[in-house]
């Protein structure tokens, strides 16, 4: 990829005198992910100079360590789980630390994935899968991301749509994504829902088949954010200005057209940042599906990066989900103020502020409305009353995942 971007005149006011960047070389984490492309893109493609800022992208093992060294100030800056930052603002996944959400990076292009032992014992419908849990004494074993993350709350909102208690009926276990082909081919997990690729490599190398994808849980959902914590945007907010400037651009960028994205497909596969095959990249990156059991489509919500700042938008809505959750699956003993905490966390007028300069669309309200698979309708306008509406949720004899 060669530099695409030369920025506009007055975006170059962000960047001088009083507006200039308090820090100007970040360290940024980052997992062997398909929807970290834009914080690759952004550290690697000329996005980040004319805002002052050099990016330093740094792997990570896990969603724990990324945490670990977030809160320690090792990484200024990280690509981050919704449901992660939340958490941890919470202290529901390590120690309590206030937390902030710059912007949204993606939304799509999550799984459920099943393994191929229960592909060829015919578990390849929904109805063989509550099947199979209604009639077997030995438990499946799911593997997810974090506990307080996306994935795991997917798969539980997924399972519970068809009537099979998350909590109960199945195990559940954590592992990163990046190793989630591995436990499948040792037998040690019986499906996973992550990210891609590793979704798409498990249909590639038969050791797995897509089930169902995030998108049909919920259209156009949360994913990935830019998180930060409290302290760093009250120390360098210039530079937390800079930071989300630098990587809308680039979310921009990559949804601009066809060849951008294969562009990014092809860098980001490479040895230091997915380091995946392309063929397992490339075509969902683009919407192109094949789930390994015949089925092929092109998919009405692909995993997207921009779509006219609709994902890099930091709604409120969108974090106040992932609280009725928690509480809906007994993370939390009781309903927090919803709307305060998620105001707390996102960074509306540090967004709205680098969506203004680079001539985005800001949303008039930071709410928005969905309609999830199994017809409940989110506006965040009655949260607490959402969390109790479901008829399959934690019993007080549920043990909650133990934080890492």
């Amino acid at each position: 990829m060669s530099t695409p971007y030369t920025p506009r005149n007055d975006t170059l006011a962000w960047v001088a005198g009083s507006d200039a960047p308090e820090k100007s070389v970040l360290e940024l984490g980052f997992m062997a992910l398909t929807d970290s492309a834009s914080l690759i893109v952004a550290a690697t493609q000329g996005f980040a100079q004319p805002y002052g800022l050099t990016l330093n992208l740094q792997r990570q093992a896990s969603w724990a360590t990324l945490r670990d060294k977030l809160l320690s100030g090792e990484l200024d800056a990280a690509q981050s789980l919704y449901g992660q930052v939340y958490g941890i603002h919470l202290g529901l996944s390590g120690p309590q630390t206030d937390m902030a959400i710059l912007m949204g990076l993606n939304q799509n292009g999550q799984g459920i994935n099943l393994s191929a032992p229960l592909k060829r014992a015919g578990v390849t419908s929904v109805e063989a899968l509550v099947a199979r849990v209604r009639q077997s004494s030995a438990k499946l074993t799911f593997a997810q991301t974090f506990p307080t993350g996306t994935h795991a709350m997917w798969l539980n909102y997924w399972l519970a749509a068809q009537g099979i208690h998350p909590l109960d009926d199945v195990n559940s276990v954590v592992v990163p994504p990046s190793q989630m082909v591995a436990h499948l081919k040792a037998a040690r997990i019986d499906g996973f829902c992550a990210g891609g690729p590793w979704g798409a490599l498990a249909v590639e190398e038969d050791q797995g088949f897509t089930l169902a994808t995030s998108q049909t849980i919920w259209a156009d959902h949360p994913e990935k954010v830019l998180g930060v914590t409290r302290e760093f945007v009250e120390q360098y907010p210039n530079t937390a200005r800079a930071l989300t400037m630098a990587v809308l651009e680039a979310s921009r960028f990559i949804d601009e057209n066809e060849e951008n994205k294969r562009s990014t497909a092809q860098l980001i596969s490479g040895s230091e940042y997915v380091d995946a095959p392309l063929s397992a990249i490339e075509p969902r990156f683009l919407g192109q599906y094949q789930d390994g059991i015949g089925h092929a489509w092109l998919d009405a919500h692909p995993l997207r990066f921009f779509a006219n700042g609709e994902v890099t938008m930091p709604w409120l809505s969108d974090g106040m989900w992932f609280m009725t959750q928690f509480r809906r699956w007994g993370l939390l003993k009781d309903d927090p103020d919803y709307l305060a905490v998620a105001r707390q966390i996102h960074q509306l007028d540090i967004y709205g502020q680098a969506a203004d300069a680079l001539g985005i669309n800001v949303p008039s309200t930071p709410m928005r409305r969905s309609t999830l698979l199994d017809g409940s309708v989110w506006d965040g306008s009655d949260p607490a009353g959402y969390a109790s509406s479901f008829a399959i949720h934690a019993r007080s004899s549920d043990a909650a995942p133990i934080a890492l």
